[in-house]
C-alpha cells in the first residue's frame, strides 16, 4: 500500500515498536512505516495475525518481527530496547477473536498496555494507543462524539473487549497526566479492506466471501442495524497524522461517517462481486450495536483528516483481493 503522506508527517527515520504488526492493521502500518524510512520492530503472537500479512517485508532490512504472546510479558529484547515511537495495535478485535481468547484478550489491552506505557517513559518515547469505537457500546448518541461515555455493558459478551480498550485508554491518561508520556488515542471505527482474516466474522469480509462462494448471505437480526465503513488506506493515514502532527492527548475519532445498513451493504457487495447468492436472517448476536457512525469533526480540525475513498471504490479493491485470494 502506497499511502499520500502529508509532508508534515515526514520525521528523521527512527526506531520504531509495532506491536499487532501481522495484524490486519498492524501490516499495512507496518508497510507504511518501513516507506517512510523507519526501522520497525514488529510483535505479534500470530493468533489472529498471519505472517502472510507481512510478506511484502519479508527480506526487508528495515523491518523484523517477534513471534511473541504478549499477555505473557515484553519480549527481553523489546524491554531492553531503545525506541522513539512505539505504536500499540496488538488485540483481537474482532467478536470471532475476542470471544475465543478473552483472557488473552483483557491481559494484551491492560497489563501490556502497562508494560508499553512504562517502556515509552523509560525511552521517552511518543506512543500510539488503538483504541476502538465499542468504547461507546450500543451508543445512545448518534453520530458519536468523543465527548460521549457510552453505553456498554460491562459483563457482556463483548465485555472483554470493550472494557478492556476503555481501561487502556484510562491508563494512558494516567501515565500522560502524571508521568509525562507523550501520548496518543485513536478510537477506530469499522475498517475494512485487504487481509482482513477471512473467517473472522467481520461483515464486509464475510458478505464477500459468502458471494463469491455462492453461499447465502448471513445478514443478523432485520439488516437495519447501521455501520460506517473506512477503507484502511484511509485509516492508516489518519493513524499517521494523529502520531505526527498535532500534541494532543485525548482520544480521536478515525473512522468514515458514510452511514450505511447492514442489508443494504449485503445487497451491495452481492451487486459488485456479480452474484445470485440469497440473503437470509439470522439471530442478532448479544450486545450488537444497532448504530455505529462517527461524528469526526475533531479529526478534521485537529488534522485536517478526512476519508477519501468511497465505499464503492474501497469494496472493489477488497472484492478484487479476496476473488484472487480464494480462486488461488
Amino acid at each position: 500500500m502506497k499511502l499520500e503522506i502529508p509532508a508534515s508527517c515526514r520525521t528523521e527515520p527512527m526506531k520504531v515498536l509495532l506491536t499487532g504488526a501481522a495484524g490486519f492493521l498492524g501490516s499495512h502500518l507496518a508497510e507504511a512505516l518501513v516507506g517512510m524510512g523507519h526501522d520497525v520492530t514488529g510483535v505479534d503472537s500470530l493468533i489472529t495475525g498471519a505472517r502472510e500479512n507481512l510478506r511484502s517485508l519479508e527480506n526487508n532490512p528495515h523491518f523484523r518481527l517477534i513471534e511473541h504472546d504478549l499477555a505473557a510479558g515484553l519480549p527481553a529484547e523489546v524491554a531492553a530496547g531503545q525506541y522513539q515511537r512505539i505504536w500499540h495495535l496488538a488485540s483481537p478485535a474482532s467478536p470471532v477473536g475476542y470471544v475465543k481468547h478473552q483472557v488473552i484478550t483483557l491481559k494484551v489491552n491492560a497489563m501490556a498496555t502497562i508494560a508499553l506505557l512504562e517502556l515509552a517513559q523509560r525511552c521517552k518515547a511518543r506512543m500510539f494507543i488503538a483504541s476502538t469505537s465499542e468504547c461507546y457500546g450500543d451508543p445512545l448518541e448518534h453520530p458519536q462524539r468523543e465527548t460521549y461515555w457510552g453505553h456498554v455493558n460491562p459483563v457482556g459478551m463483548r465485555s472483554m473487549y470493550d472494557e478492556a480498550k476503555r481501561f487502556m485508554e484510562a491508563a494512558t491518561m494516567a501515565y500522560h497526566r502524571e508521568r509525562g508520556v507523550d501520548t496518543r488515542i485513536v478510537r477506530i471505527f469499522n475498517t475494512y479492506g485487504p487481509r482482513l482474516a477471512i473467517d473472522d466474522g467481520r461483515v464486509v469480509v464475510a458478505f464477500i466471501k459468502q458471494s463469491l462462494k455462492g453461499e447465502p448471505l448471513t445478514v443478523q437480526g432485520d439488516g437495519s442495524q447501521t455501520r460506517s465503513l473506512c477503507y484502511v488506506e484511509d485509516e492508516i493515514r489518519g493513524f499517521i497524522m494523529l502520531m505526527e502532527l498535532q500534541p494532543y492527548h485525548l482520544p480521536v475519532n478515525i473512522g468514515n461517517p458514510d452511514e450505511v445498513t447492514v442489508l443494504q451493504l449485503a445487497e451491495e457487495i452481492r451487486e459488485l462481486v456479480g452474484s445470485k447468492s440469497e440473503i437470509i436472517r439470522m439471530p442478532l448476536p448479544p450486545d450488537d450495536p444497532r448504530q455505529r457512525c462517527p461524528d469526526i469533526t475533531l479529526a478534521k480540525n485537529l488534522l485536517q483528516w478526512t476519508p477519501v475513498v468511497n465505499r464503492r471504490e474501497g469494496l472493489k479493491r477488497t472484492i478484487e483481493y479476496y476473488r484472487k485470494k480464494i480462486q488461488a
